[in-house]
């Protein structure tokens, strides 16, 4: 299954933005759908219309403003902000910000730090559910690779996923079914019409 995301590239250079995207285009096992801007003026009105799931920036164009103004105003809540650092940053800079990368990051370390945080929004979606819907559409497919019988690195590379991305899922499922055991994840797809019998490696 491939990750849709919709991500808005906010920096003044056109040589990063376009970087930037040209990276995120080799990611294998991810669509993304991205657009640039240049102007923090033209970020507000940009975010209010398109609503991304991430927003990749460099501080310096958000100025002193706070990203939690910047998701208020834009009445986009759920953004996901990703600074965009040329150098070494101070950590307090940070706090606000999901997650960071650096224009030194290879494509694998953008990858998974976007996957991280894509993670933490499957998971907030899905943290008021019952327990038949407490896994998301990722998670549920780990569960059905799991319980055919593959190792974290044949999952990972079925789903372009990366096996430390993998084991966090895993982690995750194991936390939110209270389930321990391939065993246990068996029954759960069975009864929860995850798997056929005949898919289940004997």
């Amino acid at each position: 299954m491939t990750i849709n995301l919709n991500i808005v590239v906010a920096d003044p250079s056109v040589i990063i933005r376009s970087g930037i995207e040209v990276t995120l285009k080799r990611i294998q096992g991810v669509r993304f759908h991205i657009d640039e801007v240049s102007a923090i003026d033209t970020l507000y009105e940009f975010l209010k219309k398109r609503k991304p799931d991430i927003l990749i920036i460099n501080p310096a164009l958000l100025g002193y403003a706070s990203l939690s103004l910047l998701r208020e105003e834009c009445a986009c809540p759920k953004l996901k902000c990703v600074a965009l650092l040329y150098a070494v940053a101070e950590r307090s800079l940070l706090n606000q910000y999901d997650e960071f990368i650096t224009i030194y990051d290879s494509a694998e370390d953008i990858k998974n730090k976007l996957e991280k945080i894509s993670i933490q929004e499957e998971e907030d979606k899905t943290e008021d559910d019952d327990e038949l819907q407490t896994l998301s559409s990722r998670e549920k497919e780990i569960v059905v690779c799991v319980v055919k019988g593959l190792t974290n690195r044949e999952i990972a590379e079925q789903l372009y996923l990366s096996a430390h991305t993998v084991i966090t899922h895993r982690r995750n499922i194991a936390r939110k079914l209270q389930i321990h055991s391939a065993s246990g994840l068996t029954v759960y797809a069975i009864v929860n019409k995850l798997v056929e019998l005949g898919d289940i490696k004997k």
